[in-house]
């Protein structure tokens, strides 16, 4: 017997599909987040290239790829996380499905608990923290729960499928500096590949 895999073309397919429709986040994810199961399940749906760092540059163990882009604002993306990568808190202004491919990482949340009136501050306080493995999926929820913070804290490299509504270049978003409050605005300017 032969087993049909899911593919990222097939997954990107079903995501487009939906989103023509114009559905709100809860059926995104009711969906997208099946359908992300399927992907994440074949490792090998994403080719070998995309599933290992960069090996040079600032951030030799680490690896953010672009693997589609729809005309929708869809974006697909492989991030590797190299062992003992820790990146601080930070929003995405965007819903987001981050699916576990190899390995694992923790991803801790943070909520705002600062009323808002000061521009450029924001107090967060940790909401949790949970390690995903392979297989599993965490959602981001604009403005709602979208605060977190990621480490590899094993010995190898993670591969992750980020799944966004909008083009992550561009974007205006935020991260955040836990000892002083301070929000430092950022975009992603290009992926390591384009």
């Amino acid at each position: 017997m032969t087993t049909v895999k899911y593919s990222l073309e097939e997954f990107t397919h079903d995501m487009e599909s939906l989103l023509k429709s114009q559905p709100g986040n809860q059926q995104i994810f009711d969906k997208g987040t099946v359908w992300l199961e399927r992907l994440i399940s074949n490792p090998d749906s994403i080719p070998a290239e995309f599933r290992l760092p960069l090996g040079v540059g600032p951030r030799p163990n680490h690896a953010s790829r672009l693997l589609y882009q729809g005309e929708s604002g869809l974006q697909v993306t492989a991030v590797v996380w190299g062992a003992g990568e820790h990146l601080g808190p930070h929003d995405h202004q965007t819903w987001g499905m981050i699916g576990i491919l190899e390995n694992a990482l923790t991803e801790t949340r943070y909520r705002r608990v600062d009323d808002r009136d000061v521009d450029g501050y924001a107090k967060l306080e940790e909401d949790r923290s949970a390690t995903f493995k392979p297989g599993e999926i965490t959602l981001l929820i604009p403005v709602e729960d979208e605060i977190h913070q990621m480490d590899n804290h094993t010995d190898r490299p993670t591969v992750e499928i980020h799944v966004y509504g909008t083009d992550l270049r561009g974007l205006e978003r935020h991260s955040f500096d836990l000892e002083t409050g301070k929000i430092t605005n950022f975009r992603t300017k290009k992926w390591d590949n384009c």
